[in-house]
C-alpha cells in the first residue's frame, strides 16, 4: 500500500463532516462525491446554491447525499452564527457579523467553530490570504501558538528504489518573513504534524545558504537562533543546521561539506525554509522541474482543522489534502484520549 493509501485510509470513517467552501467550482463537487464515495468523510458544499447544483448537473454528480449550505438562505443557524461572530472581536454589531456571514469563507469557518463541521478546505478559487483571514478571525491560532504556518506533503520520485520519497517543506504559504522566533514555532509545529504523518522519524533540516558556518550573514544568523530555540523545546528531536538544500538531501554531498557527523543531513525529510521567497520558489520548483507531487499548503497552528489549496489543484488535490487534514486530525484527537 502507498504513503497516499495509507493517509486516506487513516482519515476513513466518513463520520467526520468537512465543509468545502466557495465550493461553485466543477473540481469542489467532484471531490466532494468522491469523498462521500470512498467514505473518507461527510462533505458539505458552501457557497451559492443555485450555482453549486447547476454545476452539479453540468458534471453529473448527485448531491442527494451531499449538504448545500447557501449563507444567504439559511435561516436555520444564521441568528447563532451572528451572535458567535460578534463575541469574537469587539465591539461588533449584528449588522457587520451579519455581513461577515454571508461571506461562505467566514461562514464555514463558523461552522467549524460552532461544531458543525470538523473541518474545513478551501482556497480552489480564492487566495490562500483569504483563507488565512478567515481562519485567523474565526477560528484563531492554537493554545500555545502565536504562529499560523503551512506545510506541504511532497511526493518526490526516488528512482533508485522505485518508490516516491514522502517529505515535508514549511512553511511555503503563509510568513512571508518569519523572525527566527516564528521560524522556531513552524519547525516545532512542522515537527509534530510530520511525525504523524511519515513513516519514519522526522529529521528535520533549518535551511539556508550556508551550510554549518560556510557562509556568515544575519540571514544565516536568523536560522541559528532559530535552530536554538527549536531544539529547546523539542529536546530528543532530530533537527540540524543551518544547512544547504543539497546538503540536507544528498548523502554524497552531506559528506563532503560537514567535517561532523549528523542525524539529519543527507536523509533529512522535513526541510524547513528560511522566508516565503525561497519556500514557494523551492516547492514549485520540485513540482514543475523535479517531478514531485505537492499537496496542500495545509495549514497548521489554527484551533481547528482548517486547509488551503492551490488554485491550480485537481480534484485528486483536493481528496488527498482533505485525507492528511483529517488524518493529522484523527491522531490528534487519539493521543488525547489516550
Amino acid at each position: 500500500m502507498g504513503n497516499l493509501d495509507k493517509l486516506k485510509q487513516f482519515a476513513h470513517g466518513g463520520r467526520r463532516i468537512v465543509v468545502l467552501a466557495e465550493a461553485a467550482d466543477e473540481r469542489m463537487i467532484r471531490a466532494a462525491d468522491i469523498l462521500l464515495k470512498q467514505n473518507i468523510a461527510r462533505p458539505v458544499l458552501s457557497g451559492n446554491e443555485d450555482e453549486i447544483r447547476s454545476i452539479a448537473r453540468n458534471c453529473n454528480v448527485a448531491l442527494d447525499s451531499i449538504a448545500v449550505v447557501d449563507p444567504a438562505r439559511d435561516t436555520q443557524n444564521m441568528d447563532r452564527y451572528i451572535a458567535n461572530c460578534a463575541t469574537i472581536r469587539r465591539p461588533l454589531t449584528a449588522d457587520v457579523a451579519y455581513r461577515q456571514m454571508l461571506k461562505p469563507l467566514m461562514y464555514s469557518a463558523m461552522m467549524v467553530r460552532s461544531g458543525d463541521a470538523d473541518a474545513m478546505i478551501a482556497g480552489s478559487s480564492v487566495t490562500t490570504a483569504r483563507v488565512i483571514e478567515a481562519g485567523l478571525v474565526i477560528i484563531g491560532t492554537a493554545a500555545n501558538t502565536k504562529t499560523a504556518s503551512s506545510f506541504f506533503l511532497m511526493m518526490i520520485p526516488d528512482k533508485e528504489n522505485g518508490r516516491d520519497k514522502l517529505t515535508v517543506f514549511a512553511d511555503c504559504a503563509v510568513n512571508i518573513n518569519p523572525n527566527s522566533t516564528q521560524l522556531a514555532e513552524i519547525t516545532c509545529t512542522t515537527a509534530r504534524n510530520a511525525s504523524q504523518l511519515l513513516d519514519e522519524e522526522p529529521r528535520i533540516a533549518m535551511l539556508s545558504f550556508s551550510t554549518h558556518g560556510s557562509a556568515q550573514h544575519e540571514l544565516i544568523d536568523k536560522v541559528t537562533e532559530a535552530l536554538t530555540l527549536a531544539r529547546e523545546r523539542l529536546p530528543g528531536v532530530m533537527i540540524d543546521g543551518e544547512l544547504q538544500f543539497d546538503a540536507a538531501f544528498d548523502r554524497r554531498t552531506a559528506s563532503l561539506k560537514l567535517d561532523q557527523s549528523s542525524e539529519v543531513a543527507g536523509r533529512a525529510n522535513v526541510f524547513i525554509f528560511p522566508d516565503l521567497n525561497s519556500g514557494n520558489i523551492g516547492y514549485k520548483i520540485a513540482q514543475y522541474i523535479g517531478g514531485a507531487q505537492a499537496i496542500g499548503p495545509i495549514l497548521q497552528g489554527f484551533a481547528k482543522p482548517i486547509s488551503d489549496l492551490s488554485r491550480g489543484a485537481t480534484v485528486d488535490d483536493i481528496v488527498t489534502t482533505t485525507s492528511v487534514m483529517l488524518a493529522i486530525s484523527a491522531t490528534e484527537t487519539l493521543k488525547s484520549t489516550h
